[in-house]
């Protein structure tokens, strides 16, 4: 076992890599800074963004996933919300300075697929589409068509976001209104 492992592994409990490119991104010292960063909070009971990895590494296993879908969902889990620490406070959390975005930036040095690169920068837009929805009673169609157009790998960013949501202090809401959204455009 390396170094890097054992770094890894300390801060993602139980986390062993299984391809190079895991390897190579939790050697990575920002995502490591990344993987420690975090409290419980709203959202996220179990504290750090390592352990809400752990979460979902064992989600994945619970699944049954295999093959390059298994390689793909491990790789956005561990990279999704490591850049939530280098958000800046003093500006809108938007952009740029949106964590998932940060993360995008980060996986963009490892990998040049798309269909990774936009689930990790557009995992939570789905719950901010519904929290739209909440608050004022619809969603303006285009954004989810914009959404929706920017996601080459529909089933991998649904998964994903299922993923995501899967863990304790999640609400359902969010992935069921997804879910008759796509339905509705018959693309589930």
């Amino acid at each position: 076992m390396s170094s890097q492992t054992v770094t890894a592994a300390a801060h993602v409990p139980g986390f062993e890599p299984e391809n190079d490119l895991e390897r190579a991104v939790t050697a990575d010292p920002r995502l490591l800074e990344g993987l420690s960063w975090g409290r419980p909070r709203k959202g996220h009971p179990e504290g750090t963004v390592g352990n809400h990895v752990a979460d979902l590494l064992t989600t994945i296993d619970a699944w049954g996933e295999t093959g390059a879908r298994r390689s793909d969902l491990r790789f956005i889990a561990l990279v999704h919300d490591g850049f939530k620490y280098a958000v800046s406070a003093l500006r809108p959390k938007t952009g740029e300075n949106h964590h998932a975005m940060r993360a995008r930036r980060f996986a963009e040095d490892y990998t040049g697929e798309e269909r990774l690169l936009a689930a990790i920068e557009l995992h939570d837009r789905p719950y901010h589409l519904w929290r739209r929805k909440r608050r004022t009673g619809h969603v303006p169609a285009h954004r989810l068509d914009e959404m929706l157009m920017r996601v080459p790998d529909l089933p991998l960013f649904v998964r994903f976001v299922e993923l995501d949501a899967s863990t304790e202090g999640k609400r359902p809401d969010p992935v069921e209104w997804l879910a008759a959204e796509l339905r509705r455009r018959n693309l589930r």
